[in-house]
């Protein structure tokens, strides 16, 4: 674990490759009670069978809002024991993320105790003043915390930071040394860059990366937060070996594999569902139902109650039909 006067020296050289963002099973009446024993396999599928060097915890696509305060402290610790009995040197990303700047505090606390190698922070959900009043909630947790921080940058919260809040909190809080940027604007990754050079930044529009920005500086060799246990099997690592050419500089080879392996082609062919509820478009949403279904489809356990919990709904057989077919025109499961 990085302590805050640690973080950036530690970041740039910890931060680097595939960072597995887990979803939480459900089972018991509505998806009450959390499948325990299918999050460990998750776990341990990721780090021991994928060899992925990160982990990304309670975050969105594990469906932070409908979880509570001891559920997520829980998840956390599991994929603490259960990943570093794996790999003892797994980094741990924990998303402490609440409505109150006091519940992230304690979801901070436990983190620091707990082992996570860092803690990242989603602009407040509701109620936030703009980038001055995400600022003050960094600063009430920076104050009272000794742990490595991240920015969540995410249009989901409701309001996105600008490049200048992002580089001012850089500023102001020592702490913060890693951004997920994860609102598809990398020509603001490009200006927080330029205003605040020493910040570690993940750009989850990919295509940058096949642009050379990681040859630039510009973003990290690390995939902070991503699904990318739905993108390959330990038979095929297919996302392993195209981001192995990225981070080799090797981008027109990189570009090669994407469409000759059909890695492009599965992410267009399995739609738009991770992110996009049809009855609300406009809306990027972490939808986890979608993410757990097609988790599903590639074997993995994803408890007995296949759904998200409220306020988000069940989804649709259309969804999942062509979550199927993709995975099986890409030959990743039998036909």
């Amino acid at each position: 674990m990085a302590t805050a006067a640690e973080a950036r020296v530690w970041a740039r050289g910890a931060l680097r490759g595939i960072g597995d963002s887990l979803y939480t099973p459900f089972c018991g009446t509505d998806g009450d009670d959390i499948d325990w024993e299918a999050y460990r396999t998750l776990v341990h599928y990721c780090v021991a069978e994928l060899k992925h060097p990160m982990l990304w915890c309670t975050s969105g696509l594990a469906e932070f809002w409908a979880l509570t305060i001891d559920e997520r402290k829980r998840l956390l610790e599991v994929a603490i024991e259960v990943g570093r009995a794996a790999n003892p040197n797994v980094i741990i990303q924990a998303c402490t993320a609440a409505m109150t700047a006091k519940d992230c505090l304690e979801l901070t606390l436990h983190a620091q105790e707990s082992g996570a190698d860092i803690a990242y922070i989603q602009s407040p959900m509701m109620e936030a003043h703009g980038g001055e009043g995400v600022l003050r909630f960094f600063k009430y947790i920076a104050a009272r915390t000794d742990i490595a921080l991240g920015m969540f940058n995410s249009p989901s919260s409701g309001y996105v930071l600008t490049a200048a809040d992002g580089a001012r909190i850089y500023a102001e809080v020592p702490a913060v040394c890693a951004t997920k940027e994860g609102a598809f604007r990398p020509q603001s990754s490009r200006m927080l860059h330029q205003l605040a050079p020493g910040l570690v930044i993940w750009e989850c529009d990919k295509t940058v990366y096949r642009a050379g920005w990681l040859r630039e500086g510009i973003v990290c060799p690390a995939q902070l937060g991503t699904s990318g246990y739905l993108f390959e099997t330990p038979q095929r690592p297919l996302l392993s070996e195209y981001w192995d050419l990225i981070l080799a500089d090797k981008l027109i080879e990189a570009m090669d594999f994407g469409r000759d392996s059909g890695l492009d082609q599965l992410e267009s062919d399995l739609g738009p569902w991770f992110t996009c509820y049809p009855g609300r478009p406009d809306y990027f949403t972490h939808w986890g139902g979608a993410f757990k279904y097609a988790a599903s489809v590639l074997g993995l356990p994803i408890g007995s109650y296949p759904h998200s919990r409220p306020p988000q709904v069940e989804l649709p057989d259309e969804a999942k039909t062509q979550i199927r077919n993709a995975y099986r025109r890409m030959g990743l499961v039998d036909s």
